[in-house]
């Protein structure tokens, strides 16, 4: 059983290299990349062993050096450079064939990669068998860590654009990573046939090949969702190839792509920033490099791949209460589980789903379709329509006749419930196109009927609910740092709208926005 000196020692065995290869790979890379940084292979030596060939402590790492190790691993060199934690020589106890959800990741990773049928399987168990997963959570605890604004700034860095999505008022200056233009805030539009005329086209994109980094990141961002038991699963996904948003409806096209090429190469751009954001370094990240490198690439949905969100702020008319008091909107907040494929652990609205079909791919295509299936897979208990969970056999998983009990009553009678769009936004984070929409269920009869029901799936770790009327207790949560940025933009559009249109059951704080 080997036994590694230090998690950098550990994490060179695992990329099959000698001392001496690496040294050429960083010299490479430092080469291709515009970093400063230098390595030695006696210096190199020291770092492994983390101790000078006198037995000294190393002492304090060159700044170019470090930052040189920590973008060329995604860790910080004081995770580097530490002990890797008790059981991690002996290897995960974790393999891949409890992660059945991977295989159709690794088929598209061999293609992509062009690397031999099973090759990405093999590099993922291996990964697994050395893998610490203490050392995976404390990596995963440290990107929790970093602020939304923290991500904002970054990336207004990166783009150099200041005209992102933000609010001023009392007491409140926040900024988000959504890019978005006038015509595509403060919408009102109902979901319904006369506004949604996005439609399906065939895609024709050229099949992706990767460079030998992207892959390796690749690898190990499916090595870290198998060692922390993240769902994740080869599914279709909308990606947007036209669009046109405005006061007049939402138009454009999407075609269907998979959820696998998605998570492998524009969704490691979020990981990729924030440990950038950890390790302090403004050094190019070269995935971003690659796959989104100027506003041009953001703006070209159809260039790339553009995969959606829809999130939703519900509000829920509740009758007045003798200890709650006047008659009110319930908006619900959640906090993302450990279990999601993003914003883990990050305050979201909720639903907040992709944008995706389940078994009518050309129906599917309604951002109202969506927003009714997520709200029935995340608050209403319909575990049916959850598509992580595996292939369905329902030939029509929304049809009326398998409606929950609280979307039948909703839907029985017209006026029970709106649905509207309230903004649309480019999230600069992975290039995301994100729906902001708002739920109003307006019949106060939904919430002695059905508010005890009301709970999350897997997705969340908790909700909070707030009231409309408390503007105090809702200007603080839009000043947390928790937030999501997209979930942020999808509450600040939706609370934007409900001051236009909660009357009396309303007081929320007022603010100017910004970025539009």
């Amino acid at each position: 059983m080997r036994t590694f000196r230090t998690v950098l020692e550990q994490r060179i065995w695992e990329r099959r290299l000698t001392l001496e290869e690496f040294v050429e790979e960083a010299e490479l890379y430092a080469r291709e990349h515009r970093e400063p940084g230098t390595l030695g292979l006696r210096h190199l030596q020291r770092l492994v062993a983390g101790r000078r060939s006198a037995d000294e402590p190393l002492g304090q790492v060159k700044a170019s050096t470090a930052r040189l190790l920590e973008n060329m691993f995604g860790s910080t060199v004081e995770v580097l450079l530490s002990p890797p934690m008790e059981g991690s020589s002996g290897g995960s106890s974790v393999g891949i064939s409890a992660h059945p959800g991977l295989a159709g990741a690794f088929e598209w990773l061999d293609g992509a990669a062009g690397w031999l049928s099973g090759s990405s399987a093999a590099k993922v168990s291996a990964g697994l068998k050395l893998a610490d997963v203490g050392v995976l959570q404390g990596q995963r605890a440290l990107r929790g860590r970093i602020s939304r604004r923290q991500i904002a700034d970054a990336v207004r860095r990166y783009y150099r654009v200041n005209d992102t999505f933000g609010v001023r008022g009392l007491g409140l200056d926040v900024e988000t990573s959504v890019f978005t233009r006038s015509e595509w805030g403060g919408l009102g539009l109902p979901l319904d046939a006369d506004n949604e005329r996005l439609t399906l086209v065939q895609g024709d994109a050229a099949a992706p090949v990767l460079s030998a980094g992207c892959a390796e990141a690749a690898v190990q961002r499916l090595v870290m969702a198998a060692a922390l038991d993240v769902r994740f699963a080869n599914l279709p996904l909308y990606r947007l190839a036209e669009i046109d948003v405005s006061a007049r409806g939402i138009g454009g096209a999407v075609d269907v792509g998979s959820f696998v090429e998605y998570a492998l190469t524009m969704d490691l751009l979020e990981a990729e920033l924030t440990d950038a954001v950890v390790s302090g370094s403004r050094a190019l990240n070269p995935l971003r490099d690659k796959y989104l490198p100027d506003m041009d690439a953001v703006l070209d949905v159809a260039g790339r791949v553009c995969a959606g969100g829809v999130l939703s702020l519900v509000a829920i008319a509740r009758p007045a209460d003798p200890f709650r008091g006047a008659a009110d909107y319930a908006l619900i907040v959640q906090t993302r589980s450990d279990q999601v494929v993003n914003a883990a652990g990050k305050l979201a609205v909720i639903p907040k789903g992709f944008h995706q079909p389940l078994t009518d791919p050309r129906a599917d295509v309604r951002i109202g379709a969506t927003l009714r299936r997520e709200l029935e897979e995340e608050l209403f208990g319909r575990g049916d329509v959850d598509v992580t969970a595996g292939a369905s056999r329902v030939a029509s998983p929304m049809h009326p006749g398998r409606w929950s009990a609280p979307m039948r009553w909703l839907e029985d009678e017209a006026g029970r419930m709106r649905t509207e769009c309230t903004g649309f936004g480019l999230n600069l984070v992975s290039g995301n196109y994100e729906f902001a929409t708002l739920v109003v269920i307006e019949d106060e009869g939904f919430w002695p009927l059905f508010g005890g029901q009301l709970e999350a799936n897997w997705e969340a770790s908790g909700l909070t609910l707030y009231s409309s009327l408390d503007g105090e207790l809702i200007t603080d949560l839009v000043k947390k740092e928790a937030w999501s940025n997209e979930g942020l933009f999808a509450l600040l559009q939706g609370l934007r709208r409900l001051r236009e249109v909660g009357s009396s059951r309303v007081k929320l704080p007022s603010f100017e926005v910004s970025g539009l």
